[in-house]
This record gives structure tokens, C-alpha cells and sequence, in this order.
């Protein structure tokens, strides 16, 4: 399959928002060229072993989106147009500018390789990509992931909130449900710190490769990865209910939970640009829901709710 390409060049302070237009409109895959954001990554540590050239800070970053050309596509294109004159009318100090290119499928799964790097996360974990080397200390859970076209790498903060929160919550014999598990990154997370996990997709390209990273880090045997809804993936009750995905499917997952979740288990939900956060916390109560804690990083936001 043959994939369109397009990136819309922003301000800084517009690179969340067209991240989020991105996948709400149905892209695949999303890659940011951010020179503030690799120049911070370098400046903090997080990518302490790899050297990097004088990063020019320009205040703009490249936001580029991959879309399947389909039937969906005009449409999808179309929606995107629309909401970016939205962002001109609204924020008229950004710079919007877009292009868009063709690219094959093989062109696609490579060359965003090189934007990730071993990354270290929360307290103990180090996220290493299968084609990287990285340097490893004691008591460090290192995790081998191959993401391919399926959402989870560690760096983007949404995925970042859930394994710190997942440090927290996870104890030897616990039972998670990883919905909307995409690379199967969480997944994993999980398990290396002792989880059952059960994982679903409604994508059979990202349960494909789910299965592939649990199996590159000897966990196939603790995490069972299905594609499909909810009442086809998920059996028995959780403790842990992982939900990394957008404000809208949280709000609609929410009238499941109590078929999903334990009485006394933890939803941890992810993927919430800031905006949406009271949106989600008032159908959370309506649902019967207590909000016990939040993490927010880049204007994403991960809430902690239980039923108790």
C-alpha cells in the first residue's frame, strides 16, 4: 500500500495541537521534527550517550502525518484543511504551513528511525529500540521495542505518563488490560514488572506487532494480544485498566469499566490533551468514577480513577 505524507510545518506552540488534529482525523503514524524538543532531551540527559550537532532553535517545528490513500483520504485531507484555517482564525501568531508527498510503505517504516533513540522513563524503565545500543545500569528494565507503523515508542508524553504511573500501580501476580495497546509497549511495561496482561486492537497490523515486541522481550507467555472490541479481547476482571488513547474513546470506554475492572482496580487514562480534561473527568463522575491523582506533561494529561 502506497501512503500520503503530510506535514504541516507550526510554531512551537502549535505542535500539540496539530499532534492531536493528526490522530483525531485518523493518521497512522505521526513523527515530529521538534529541534526544541531533541535540544531539551539532550539538555536533561535523557539521551545523555548520544552526541548531537548545534541544535538550531528556529521556534517552529514539522508535524508530518501518514495517511492510508484510500476511499478515506479526500475526506480525511478535507477535515484537515478545515480544522488548520480553524487554528489560523484562532492563533493567528502561528505559522501553518503544509505539503504533502507520496511514500511507500517500506520508505515510511524507515525513515523515522532515526528520531528514536534509547530513552529512559519514570524511575526504572529504559525504552531501547531493537536497531540501538545503549549503555545499562543494575536494576534497570530495559525494553526492547520495534514500534513499526502502531502508535507507542516511549518518547511521545502520553505514552511516557502511563509507564510512570504504571511504576506505581503494578505489583507481581496483577491482572491488566491494555486497551488500544498499538506497539504493545505498555503491555510489556507491565508484565516485566510481574502483570498478567491481556492487550487488544481494533488495528490486526498493531496487534501483529504487539505481539512481535512481546515476544522479543520473552514475555509472550504473560501477555495474550487480540484484535478486536472490547468484549472480544478482554476476559475476567482487571486491576490495572490501561487506556492510552484519545478523550472521546475514554469517554465512551467509560460505561464499561465496571464489566472491566475490579471494584477496588485502577484506571489509568492517558492520551488527553489538556483542553479535554474536564470533559473526561465530568463523564468519569456521571460513571460513577473518583478521580485519586493525575500526571501532565506538554499539555497531555493521565488521570488515575477508581470506583472506591
Amino acid at each position: 500500500m502506497n501512503w500520503t505524507e503530510i506535514a504541516v510545518t507550526v510554531s512551537s506552540e502549535g505542535e500539540e495541537a496539530v499532534t492531536d488534529l493528526f490522530y483525531r482525523i485518523g493518521s497512522k503514524g505521526v513523527v515530529v521534527e521538534s529541534p526544541e524538543l531533541i535540544k531539551g532531551y539532550v539538555e536533561s540527559g535523557i539521551w545523555d550517550y548520544h552526541i548531537y550537532a548545534d541544535l538550531e532553535v528556529t521556534g517552529k517545528c514539522v508535524v508530518k502525518g501518514y495517511f492510508p490513500e484510500d476511499e478515506s483520504l479526500s475526506p480525511r485531507i478535507a477535515s484537515l484543511r478545515e480544522e488548520l484555517l480553524l487554528f489560523k482564525e484562532l492563533f493567528p501568531d502561528w505559522m501553518v504551513e503544509t505539503n504533502s508527498v507520496m511514500v511507500k510503505e517500506e520508505d515510511w517504516e524507515n525513515e523515522w528511525k532515526q528520531y528514536f533513540k534509547p530513552v529512559r522513563i519514570g524511575k526504572r524503565f529504559l525504552i531501547k529500540p531493537t536497531w540501538e545500543q545503549a549503555d545499562t545500569q543494575d536494576q534497570v528494565v530495559i525494553i526492547e521495542i520495534d514500534p513499526g507503523m502502531a502508535f507507542g515508542t516511549g518518547t511521545h508524553p502520553t505514552t511516557a505518563l502511563c509507564l510512570e504511573a504504571l511504576e506505581d500501580y503494578i505489583q507481581e501476580g496483577s491482572d491488566v488490560f491494555d486497551i488500544g495497546t498499538g506497539s504493545g509497549i505498555l503491555a510489556v511495561a507491565a508484565a516485566k514488572l510481574g502483570a498478567n496482561v491481556q492487550a487488544g486492537d481494533i488495528d490486526s497490523l498493531a496487534v501483529r506487532i504487539a505481539r512481535q515486541n512481546a515476544a522479543l522481550n520473552h514475555m509472550e507467555d504473560k501477555i495474550k494480544v487480540k484484535t478486536g472490541n472490547l468484549g472480544e479481547v478482554f476476559t475476567g476482571k482487571a486491576d490495572v485498566v490501561i487506556a492510552n488513547i484519545i478523550a472521546d474513546i475514554i469517554i465512551e470506554l467509560l460505561p464499561s469499566l465496571p464489566q472491566l475492572m475490579k471494584p477496588e482496580g485502577i484506571l489509568l487514562a492517558s492520551g488527553i490533551i489538556d483542553t479535554r480534561e474536564n470533559n473526561v473527568l465530568e463523564k468519569m463522575n456521571a460513571a460513577g468514577l473518583h478521580c485519586i491523582g493525575r500526571l501532565e506533561d506538554a499539555g497531555w494529561v493521565l488521570l488515575k480513577a477508581t470506583f472506591t
